[in-house]
């Protein structure tokens, strides 16, 4: 056969795929009415992925979550300028408390830095920013959460590969149905996704030490290089870049960072 004729076949072989995939994609909806008919079309998705029955019962007892969309439809403190976004998120109060909490976990801190190469600075910044180090870690069912994103028109392709994530996780009984979250399923002291968690988790996440090791790894898995300076233009700004789209955030974390670290970062 020649090469032209093969790749023809070829392209029309990935083309019926493609095609087959999508006729048995679960249809997405803007409201709690598909729902329960997109679970049962989703259960054959999700056996294809590998999920196992213990996922696919918590994925079944999963309800629409309405805060949750309610705040995905609301997110607007990404939008506020740099000095007002510290302000509402508090972070002179971040910067203090995490002076304190350096000094007090200064073996913890040096461990971490010695195993992936990040300082305590960007990390304690991070645990405050997103959780008040460990105090605000959402109330919401997690697999409702992502289940409700993942079956909202809005982006299901990215919160389907959460949802195959945290499915997995509840097979292997790193999480289980019951598992609580944040409005969009982040889970943890430093609120990780449940493909995070799947990728990057050293150990539990509900601890401040296994949150920190996970979000050093996930920064030295990114690109994260020792000793070198995290501000923006310095090589590892681009690591707190992956952790967070939102460029106040970013720009807010090098900041606070600093400030715990005594600005020798």
């Amino acid at each position: 056969m020649k090469a032209g004729k093969f790749a023809i076949l070829a392209v029309a072989a990935i083309s019926l795929a493609f095609g087959a995939r999508q006729a048995v994609a679960a249809q997405c909806g803007s409201s709690s009415a598909g729902y329960n008919a997109w679970k049962q079309e989703f259960v054959q998705e999700a056996r294809a992925q590998g999920v196992g029955e213990r996922g696919i019962s918590a994925l079944m007892d999963a309800h629409y979550n309405q805060p949750t969309i309610n705040a995905d439809r609301g997110m607007k403190s990404f939008h506020l300028s740099l000095d007002a976004f510290m302000a509402k998120r508090g972070g002179s109060i971040i910067a203090s408390r995490g002076r304190k909490l350096k000094q007090a976990n200064a073996g913890l801190f040096a461990e971490i830095e010695q195993r992936y190469g990040v300082p305590a600075g960007p990390l304690i910044a991070i645990w405050g920013m997103e959780t008040g180090f460990g105090s605000q870690r959402g109330n919401q069912n997690m697999v409702s959460a992502v289940s409700t994103l993942a079956y909202d028109c809005r982006r299901p392709a990215l919160f389907t590969d959460q949802l195959y994530a945290a499915l997995k996780l509840i097979d292997r009984g790193t999480f289980s149905a019951a598992t609580v979250a944040s409005m969009h399923g982040e889970v943890g002291q430093t609120q990780f996704m449940p493909k995070t968690v799947l990728e990057y988790g050293v150990g539990n996440l509900e601890t401040s030490s296994g949150a920190l090791m996970s979000t050093a790894n996930y920064l030295r898995a990114h690109g994260w290089q020792p000793g070198a300076g995290y501000q923006p233009g310095e090589p590892n700004f681009a690591a707190i870049e992956a952790w967070n789209a939102a460029s106040v955030y970013q720009q807010a974390i090098a900041i606070i960072g600093a400030k715990i670290d005594g600005g020798d970062r």
